[in-house]
């Protein structure tokens, strides 16, 4: 891999946001609505002190308000009546957080996010303090590497690194790597296909690989 070609990100730290907008815990509603809407941006989080995550506030906590406008007051609604009667970010948001460490690999976020159902995660320190924030597009960005690039980082990192592949061909299109040539062990290929799937940014693995 060229110099001047970067590494494909690997960790939250790569690819997160670090100007973040956030409230304390006295925002009032309107100001929440107001800054999602100007910033372009589905959930905020909720800071104390010198800038510790306890919470955060979403569009499904703000929407509450406008589903139960109406309601009858039924027992089971109780918990989202009480979002829904809420005006200020303390009531409104959801805590403990939802969060993720600057350094956790960038499978992890997008596993927790799937798993929370989450658009934006924060991201903390150990001690809970604000570092950033990462969203869905964030985590995309990696797909949008140069094909070159990627090439450059699988011949550097994986087929380098294999004797039995000196002979492998390697072409990248769309973000599907495809080797091709000649493979001395075809029980490499599950392998291969492994190490090359691992680098950041490549969207599938195919082979067209003869035995030697």
């Amino acid at each position: 891999m060229s110099s001047d070609t970067p590494r494909s990100p690997r960790t939250v730290s790569d690819v997160m946001t670090h100007a973040v907008v956030a409230v304390g815990r006295d925002a009032p509603f309107k100001e929440i609505v107001e800054l999602m809407d100007r910033w372009r941006v589905s959930a905020l989080p909720v800071l104390e002190g010198e800038g510790r995550v306890v919470g955060v506030v979403s569009e499904a906590d703000l929407l509450a308000k406008e589903e139960f406008r109406d309601h009858d007051g039924r027992m089971s609604e109780l918990a989202d009546l009480a979002k829904a009667g809420a005006v200020t970010a303390g009531e409104l948001m959801s805590t403990p957080a939802v969060t993720v460490h600057a350094d956790a690999l960038l499978a992890e976020a997008a596993r927790i996010m799937a798993r929370r159902r989450v658009k934006r995660l924060p991201v903390v320190d150990a001690v809970g303090m604000l570092q950033g924030v990462v969203s869905r597009s964030d985590l995309l960005k990696v797909f949008l590497r140069p094909d070159e690039d990627l090439a450059d980082e699988i011949r550097h990192t994986v087929l380098s690194h294999v004797a039995a592949a000196s002979d492998v061909t390697l072409t990248v299109e769309g973000g599907v790597a495809t080797l091709g040539g000649a493979l001395s062990d075809r029980a490499l290929v599950p392998v291969l296909a492994r190490a090359v799937r691992a680098v950041e940014g490549v969207v599938d693995v195919r082979f067209d690989v003869a035995r030697q």
